[in-house]
């Protein structure tokens, strides 16, 4: 032994490159990863700019974010391609929308995701963390795909929330479309690459459009059905849209919107959730001594239950977790925007036209605002205030930041803190997850876990 250290051990990342990528490289690469058209210098700097055809700028000062997300948000439009990829599945709904259309949607559901209407939707996540411990305790001493478990609990949790009762409305079906939707539309297509105008057809978006229109259809005679035969008892999304009205224009969604933002929150919703906890179990995994540490707080407050919304007060390191999950592997990982309007950010010149991207997945992992970035660490996040608020994004910023934030993190941490204080995980030699951008940042292969009780 001659003394060195040996280099720190770290969880899987994007290879990002270190040559300059041209217009097919650029196609090659992302159809493969988007992620791994950000070069590595991404990490290292505030900003970079370059020409694919069109100007482009990655931004990762929190600074400029600041600027692009909440003081000249109207300058920075989400991207066409943002546009072109969703809009065929979620309409002209929060997610989409810009300037006034945005706003009255914006104003009309917020009052559906406040902290008394979440909390009140906790029993449904608390259930459903309970089945989810049963399904893998069938696994018990054997590798379980955790990516699909955790999928398979968070989409249970939207079903119920958006739909319960699933009167008229085929959930299985509605997985599928989504699936084969973002499975076959969602990947960057060469024409986005070129920037090629937007009524130029992308072939790959056409095949996924049957079973578009069919989950639409679906979901247009559920929110019928609800109309007709009236809320809850205890009220679902959908009651609560049903009911919401813009308090300014006293206008109420027609069953177009409340169908496309419905459709809005069960994408988002569980698949978001879903790759959140999967990283977060395979990080635990990764690193045995956070695994500990956290099982001894889950197993102290719960015993053999499944956790509440009552009990997330306790869960501090467990938060911790989910957060430092969110940094390494944050779902949204990649925002992209089109400049309207001449500006400045760091010094530099933005022209109209200009597309600005804030790689999410490179923000979070810049060596200027994170020690040691691609280190997994949930102790970051013992005192949030110490961290900028423009340099950890994993639910955007400004006003449009993530209606469903609070939603997905009470999720998260009620069905983490019930399966650590059951189940001890560790990995599957050979079988590490690889981070793939496709709408989200997905476990490529699945997260393999060797799963022990008790």
């Amino acid at each position: 032994m001659d003394g060195t250290a040996l280099p720190p051990r770290h969880p899987v990342r994007v290879p990002l490159h270190n040559t300059p990528l041209g217009v097919w490289a650029s196609f090659r690469t992302g159809q493969r990863n988007v992620l791994e058209l950000i070069p590595e210098i991404a990490t290292h700097q505030p900003m970079i700019s370059g020409r694919t055809v069109k100007r482009w700028h990655m931004v990762m000062d929190p600074g400029a974010n600041r600027r692009i997300l909440k003081d000249a948000v109207e300058d920075y439009p989400k991207s066409d391609v943002t546009k072109l990829i969703l809009r065929p599945a979620i309409g002209e709904s929060l997610f989409i929308a810009e300037g006034a259309h945005w706003r009255w949607q914006r104003r009309t559901a917020a009052p559906v995701f406040s902290v008394r209407n979440v909390q009140a939707l906790a029993p449904v996540m608390t259930s459903a963390a309970e089945r989810a411990a049963e399904r893998i305790a069938a696994q018990t001493g054997r590798a379980a795909n955790l990516f699909d478990e955790m999928v398979a609990t968070t989409f249970e949790v939207i079903s119920d929330v958006t739909f319960s009762g699933g009167e008229t409305f085929d959930r299985n079906a509605v997985h599928r479309a989504i699936d084969a939707y973002i499975a076959g539309s969602a990947r960057v297509s060469f024409l986005d690459v070129i920037g090629a105008p937007m009524w130029v057809p992308r072939p790959s978006r056409l095949f996924s459009a049957p079973a578009m229109r069919a989950m639409k259809a679906m979901a247009d005679g559920a929110v019928d059905h609800r109309r007709e035969t009236g809320a809850h008892e205890v009220p679902d999304l959908l009651d609560l849209l049903l009911e919401g009205e813009d308090p300014e224009t006293k206008r109420r969604m027609n069953t177009a919107e409340l169908r496309d933002n419905l459709l809005t929150f069960i994408v988002a919703g569980h698949e978001t959730t879903a790759l959140t906890l999967a990283w977060a179990l395979y990080l635990c995994a990764f690193e045995p001594e956070v695994q500990d540490r956290a099982r001894k707080e889950a197993k102290t407050v719960l015993g053999g239950r499944a956790a509440t919304v009552a009990d997330l007060p306790q869960f501090t390191y467990i938060r911790q977790i989910v957060d430092e999950a969110l940094r390494l592997y944050p779902p949204a990982a990649f925002l992209s925007r089109t400049a309207k309007a001449h500006d400045t950010l760091c010094g530099r010149e933005i022209r109209p036209g200009d597309t600005v991207m804030l790689p999410i997945y490179a923000l979070h992992r810049n060596h200027a605002l994170w020690p040691d970035p691609d280190r997994f660490d949930p102790d970051r996040f013992a005192d949030p205030a110490k961290i900028d608020r423009f340099a950890y994004l994993p639910f955007g910023g400004g006003q449009r930041i993530c209606i469903g934030a609070s939603f997905a993190l009470q999720e998260a941490v009620i069905i983490l803190a019930t399966l650590l204080a059951r189940f001890r995980f560790t990995p599957v030699p050979g079988r590490e997850p690889k981070p793939v951008l496709i709408l989200t940042l997905r476990p490529e292969g699945g997260v393999w876990l060797n799963v022990a009780e008790d």
